[in-house]
């Protein structure tokens, strides 16, 4: 099996809907603002977060139990922009869903325009 290119990522998004929606391009500017780029890429495609969220908040101080999460310590949030407090973390989903073919593997990294701001997406 091969790393899948850009061509194929394009032809299959267009043709079979494997990312809705789909951008065939890199787009980094928005209204002649800079963007965190998205869409496709020479590598992949690059994802975008959509705009709700899942803050994290201990405010009732809590213990924090990995399997089994107090829905009280988490804020809704539903923004373009999503700020979070120190000490936190949020919970997100992508705006584009994939219908991703049963014989390919895929992966998800973070991307170094998050990490250079300090933050560490995992997927």
């Amino acid at each position: 099996m091969s790393i899948k290119s850009d061509k194929w990522i394009r032809r299959m998004a267009e043709q079979h809907g494997m990312i809705e929606p789909f951008e065939p391009g890199q787009i980094r500017e928005r209204e002649g603002r800079k963007i965190i780029s998205y869409g496709t890429s020479s590598y992949g495609y690059d994802i975008r977060c959509a705009p709700e969220f899942k803050v994290f908040t201990n405010i009732h101080s809590t213990v924090v139990d990995p399997k089994n999460f107090d829905e009280k310590s988490f804020v809704d949030f539903h923004d373009e922009v999503c700020i979070i407090p120190p000490n936190s973390f949020a919970l997100a989903r992508t705006l584009e869903y994939f219908r991703i073919p049963r014989n390919v593997l895929t992966i998800c990294l973070g991307k170094s325009t998050y990490a250079r701001c300090g933050i560490i997406v995992n997927v």
